[in-house]
């Protein structure tokens, strides 16, 4: 299979800093390699610096997403597939932009579900999701190529368990297919009767169990382990097209031995053995 691993090495508007080192270091820990080794045919490309000169968040955050959408989409002109490892969650709406994905499977500790009107710390993070979804900075993601706001309607939460009140609140209101780890598979049949065709599949890291994975600073317990995430992944290539994947959220400050790069190794090539069966 013909991949594209994209990288935006990203975190908060800084470039290689924080989780924006996760990315390399995930490269530099065998993925390329291991997917080679399973047979597929990989280019690596990075989309550089861009956003503004101050380097502000918000400015540099949108920046980043236009840059992942426009390599997305000249990945999928090349019959590739688009891998985005990135820093920070709130790039899947450049990545969803760029695979023309109609539906969305988020898998995350974090809901990432505030707005700025909600936000205790307006930390632009924790609103990726509620951006993709079209409930905040309209005005910003309009400007990235290909964009369209997923319907809610067609959007799972996986995990999610560490949320704000004010996205408990939020939930209570929107038709955002709530599942955890242990029955999303499950809950597919939802997604696909809300009109999914074609989805994204957004992997926060820090899903992991922090007690057997730790990839940052904000996990909480809880959460499946490599295996059972493996066998995840693996399910749901097999229940629905994915066009996309993003991985996020690795800063490997916390990663002493090194075990997260080849945990995603192994994770992205069962994925891809599995989607090669749909």
């Amino acid at each position: 299979m013909k991949l594209s691993i994209i990288l935006a090495p990203y975190d908060s508007g800084l470039y290689h800093a924080g989780f924006g080192q996760g990315p390399d270091a995930i490269i530099a820990g065998g993925l390329v390699d291991e997917l080679a080794l399973r047979g597929h045919d990989v280019v690596v490309e990075d989309i550089g610096e861009v956003g503004d000169a101050q380097k502000r968040e918000i400015a540099t955050g949108f920046a980043v997403c236009r840059a992942v959408a426009t390599k997305v989409d000249m990945a999928r002109d090349d019959e590739r597939f688009p891998i985005v490892l990135t820093g920070n969650c709130l790039t899947a709406a450049g990545a969803v932009a760029g695979d023309a994905a109609d539906s969305l499977i988020w898998i995350d500790q974090h809901g990432d579900l505030n707005t700025p009107e909600t936000s205790a710390y307006g930390f632009l993070d924790g609103m990726a999701l509620a951006t993709t979804l079209g409930l905040c900075w309209r005005p910003m993601t309009s400007a990235i190529p290909g964009f369209k706001a997923i319907d809610p309607s067609r959007c799972m939460l996986v995990d999610a368990r560490d949320l704000d009140p004010d996205e408990r609140r939020l939930l209570e209101t929107l038709p955002i297919i709530r599942a955890q780890w242990t029955d999303a598979l499950d809950n597919i049949g939802k997604l696909k009767a809300a009109g999914a065709a074609q989805a994204h599949l957004h992997l926060d890291l820090d899903v992991h169990d922090p007690d057997v994975l730790q990839v940052n600073r904000y996990a909480l317990p809880g959460g499946p382990n490599p295996e059972q995430l493996r066998q995840l992944v693996c399910g749901l290539a097999k229940s629905i097209p994915i066009v996309g994947i993003t991985l996020s959220a690795y800063d490997p400050a916390f990663d002493a031995k090194g075990e997260v790069p080849p945990v995603v190794g192994q994770l992205l090539g069962d994925f891809f053995a599995a989607h090669a069966r749909i």
